[in-house]
């Protein structure tokens, strides 16, 4: 669905946890009734192991969304945010820290999401899902043209990234390993 206009502004697939900004995401979602125009399912418990029914209904929610909600859980970055890249459908990050040691923002001031920032990632960034409605207000704006060429740009980036990745750990280990054995 790369040229076609997508039935869903956005989605969100996930466990809610009480008190949790993922339970601040979907009440706001609700407030503005924007839960009728977004693809979201939620549930209560964490599941280890999905079904094929419960994949085939996130693949396609990705596809059929022009944004996908990526609130934190028990990390700030998560599958979600590459999953939805890989479909096209824009990230919108919520770009706060969580607990733990996933980065240190009195070192690193770009922390949390460190990589993504470096690499200019085309997504949006928010710091609180109170942001949502008025993000949601201009993708209406949006023109279909408008919407193609930004998921083009997502792709392209999301290639770029994948083969950059790909050639820093390669040399990562051809520095680590194999140059210690020459000689």
């Amino acid at each position: 669905m790369l040229h076609n206009e997508r039935p869903y502004l956005c989605n969100f697939l996930g466990t809610i946890y009480e008190n949790s900004s993922r339970q601040a995401l979907i009440n706001i979602l609700k407030q503005d009734g924007n839960a009728k125009l977004c693809w979201v399912s939620a549930r209560e418990q964490w599941q280890p192991q999905e079904t094929n029914e419960s994949l085939k209904n996130y693949q396609d929610a990705l596809l059929q969304s022009d944004l996908t909600l990526c609130p934190v859980g028990v990390n700030t970055e998560c599958y979600r945010i590459y999953e939805a890249c890989s479909y096209g459908s824009v990230p919108v990050v919520e770009d706060i820290m969580t607990a733990g040691s996933c980065g240190n923002t009195s070192v690193n001031h770009n922390a949390p999401l460190q990589l993504l920032k470096s690499m200019d990632a085309p997504f949006i960034f928010i710091k609180n899902w109170n942001e949502l409605p008025a993000i949601l207000e201009k993708e209406k704006t949006l023109m279909l043209q408008e919407k193609i060429q930004r998921r083009k740009m997502l792709l392209h980036w999301y290639q770029h990234f994948k083969t950059e990745l790909k050639m820093r750990f390669t040399n990562i280990l051809e520095n680590s390993f194999l140059m210690n054995n020459k000689g």
